[in-house]
């Protein structure tokens, strides 16, 4: 195929800006484009963060939000949209409208609710706005167990098991629900995958040491590539965790906070270079347990081993 024909799926995310490169925008371009996607972007606020927290968050005029997105929308035929921070009540309103005109496209949101720090990102205001406009247009919402809480539970209820609580979001629209176990206190990290009718898997992954900056947006950014490349919702989550598990696995620590993950790490030039990176990695850290553990490095996202899309 020539260069003038070749098309690569493009993924339009929403997202605030990160400086460090951890999380938000620059997370979401990284993996979209290591996952072999053409990644576009709206920016919805600017912050003020290095990689132990954010320090200040300004949101872009909703007006600018909506003006990036239909520029984009009327050039570039998009096969998935990505959510992140959208800043202000304003901006949800605003992105729920432009998507609502693509009901054929899938949507991946992270609800990102606050920082790993704590820093505080919406108001109940913008959570309940979210509810209303987001959630029912959403193809796969990807909330921590921290946010799965803060969407769902009234303020005069106790914890509820987690599949009535994800059985709220289907209820609210979501078509599936990936509530991740990172927060929680088991060994393992286990996230699952709710549909309309229940669990539909359960996926286990050896729990890693250190924090980490920018994994869920990672994680849905990876979500959206997959579904962009063309698999179905469940092989496109397992896929996608995959991915965002040996990120974290050969993730750096490039300042005085937080690790970041990798999402370049099948192109470097040797393994050992990566796992020097990961000096908080002891080692023997094998991934999914249902997966095989070679010891090589793994494979381009999204290929075979020899480069060819699948």
């Amino acid at each position: 195929m020539s260069d003038l024909q070749r098309s690569l799926p493009a993924v339009l995310t929403f997202a605030a800006t990160d400086p460090s490169g951890g999380a938000g925008l620059q997370a979401d371009l990284l993996t979209l484009g290591s996952m072999g996607c053409h990644p576009l972007s709206v920016v919805t606020a600017i912050t003020v963060q290095d990689t132990s927290g954010v320090e200040g968050i300004l949101s872009i005029d909703s007006d600018w939000v909506s003006d990036q997105a239909r520029a984009i929308l009327e050039d570039i035929p998009v096969a998935a949209f990505k959510i992140g921070v959208m800043g202000s009540v304003e901006n949800i309103a605003a992105i729920a409208e432009i998507v609502s005109d693509y009901p054929e496209i899938p949507l991946v949101f992270d609800p990102v609710l606050a920082s790993a720090r704590g820093d505080e990102f919406v108001s109940e205001e913008a959570i309940e706005a979210i509810r209303e406009m987001i959630i029912p247009q959403t193809t796969v919402i990807a909330p921590n167990s921290l946010e799965l809480l803060r969407l769902t539970l009234g303020e005069d209820e106790g914890r509820l098991p987690m599949d009535r609580l994800a059985r709220r979001l289907t209820d609210l629209g979501a078509e599936y629900v990936l509530v991740t176990g990172t927060h929680e206190s088991t060994l393992e990290v286990i996230n699952t995958l709710f549909g309309d009718g229940g669990v539909i898997r359960a996926d286990r992954w050896q729990r890693l040491p250190g924090s980490y900056h920018g994994s869920g947006c990672t994680l849905a950014s990876a979500i959206a590539a997959t579904i962009a490349r063309g698999l179905d919702i469940e092989e496109a989550v397992r896929e996608a965790q995959d991915y965002t598990w040996h990120t974290l696995k050969f993730g750096f620590r490039p300042g005085m906070g937080q690790f970041i993950p990798d999402r370049m790490f099948w192109a470097r030039d040797d393994e050992s270079d990566a796992e020097n990176n990961q000096a908080h990695d002891s080692g023997g850290v094998k991934g999914q347990v249902d997966l095989a553990t070679a010891e090589t490095r793994p494979t381009p996202p999204g290929t075979d081993g020899s480069g060819t899309q699948h």
